[in-house]
């Protein structure tokens, strides 16, 4: 009977070892890279300059920076911040374009160089959802189209870009929700095809740091559910009223441009605003009061333009959330409202540079946060004496 226990145990453990061995193998067989993307791997890895890369087991699914889906077939290929270089300059589209099952694609802050106009690259990556290609030396032009339908960011940013945005470029970008493009020398107007119907996913758009020019009000009228940031650019027109149909808008950053014209009236219909920072255009007329509705408000930069009006007449009394108020260098007149105080959260208060009667109230040291009060080059300010008797008072403040 011992002797029978024996060989029952004997085969149940052989059996738990055929079973461990072939659900290895069942693994392996899983997740073995397919043969000919490990080719098109190596090819990359030849085409690079330095640093070396430790791509050398059989298996490219175990390589640094790759992962496989279950089929064998390479879906992330992310590299970033590894000094690549490319022997010739050639951006490697022919062995990428190979990597067809590729969904995410990350070979960012690196010192790739070449023309990103490679149709081959782009056509073929057709379950492509996120590109980075940012902080490297690419040059050239954008191809006509994004490379993928499923595509949700692409970031362009800080390269050697050129040229204007082409009309069809976003065309099928259903599922499109960050693009950005700073930091180029992209010039033209800011493209009519980011409010095609299949851009409705679109919610960050940087196309900081270029020279961009033209309305913005043509390529932004119809749009919904963004959020832009268009900072240091060169872009010139006006912006139009048609701008308050992004009723989804977070944050308007078109700071450090040449935008001219009036605000639009009805800009404070876009009620989910956080951040509004337009400074350092040629903006004229007056403040639209609208914005005053804008309860989500924390930033508010208008300095450097040419605004005017009564600042009194302003109520920041709905303003709960706002932590910043930057309306220097302009021509506002009239004395700071009260109501001003009745934001809790504020940190900075910049004026200086307009026509104000500045009268400093006792019912500021309700702000206990504020830490940076700019005043100065106005009308005149009353009651100096009393005034720093009441700023003394003012615990966080750090430059008056």
């Amino acid at each position: 009977m011992l002797v029978q226990l024996y060989h029952q145990m004997t085969n149940a453990f052989i059996f738990f070892l055929l079973l461990i061995f072939s659900s290895n193998i069942i693994f392996e067989n899983i997740h073995a890279c397919n043969q000919s993307e490990r080719s098109s791997l190596l090819f990359l890895a030849l085409t690079l300059s330095s640093p070396q890369l430790n791509w050398t087991s059989a298996d490219c699914c175990n390589w640094e920076g790759i992962t496989c889906n279950r089929d064998g077939w390479v879906t992330y290929l992310q590299l970033p911040s590894k000094g690549l270089k490319l022997k010739g300059g050639i951006f490697p589209s022919s062995s990428l374009a190979n990597l067809t099952h590729l969904t995410h694609l990350n070979l960012s802050h690196n010192s790739l160089s070449g023309s990103l106009d490679q149709t081959e690259f782009f056509l073929s990556l057709n379950d492509l959802e996120i590109l980075d290609l940012s902080y490297n030396l690419l040059f050239g032009v954008l191809p006509s189209s994004l490379p993928s339908s499923h595509i949700r960011m692409v970031d362009l940013s800080s390269n050697r870009l050129h040229g204007t945005v082409p009309p069809s470029f976003f065309q099928q970008s259903w599922n499109l929700t960050s693009f950005n493009v700073s930091n180029n020398t992209f010039s033209g107007p800011i493209p009519s095809s980011i409010c095609h119907p299949s851009s409705s996913s679109l919610r960050h758009l940087d196309f900081s740091f270029n020279k961009f020019n033209g309305s913005i009000s043509s390529g932004l009228g119809k749009c919904s559910k963004l959020q832009i940031s268009l900072l240091r650019n060169s872009l010139y027109g006006a912006v139009s009223d048609r701008i308050s149909n992004l009723t989804n808008l977070t944050t308007l950053d078109l700071s450090y441009n040449q935008l001219s014209g009036v605000l639009p009236l009805h800009l404070g219909k876009l009620s989910k605003l956080k951040y509004i920072l337009l400074d350092f255009n040629h903006l004229e007329g007056a403040f639209p009061l609208s914005l005053m509705n804008c309860t989500n408000l924390v930033e508010l930069r208008m300095g450097a333009n040419n605004l005017g009006g009564d600042i009194s007449m302003l109520n920041f009394s709905k303003l709960s959330q706002l932590s910043k108020l930057d309306l220097r260098q302009n021509n506002f007149f009239g004395i700071l409202p009260r109501s001003l105080y009745s934001c809790k959260f504020l940190k900075a208060i910049r004026v200086a540079y307009n026509n104000l009667e500045v009268q400093i109230e006792p019912e500021i040291l309700s702000l206990k946060s504020l830490s940076f009060l700019s005043l100065s080059m106005n009308k005149r300010l009353t009651n100096i004496k009393e005034a720093m008797r009441i700023l003394m008072g003012c615990k966080r403040l750090a430059v008056l």
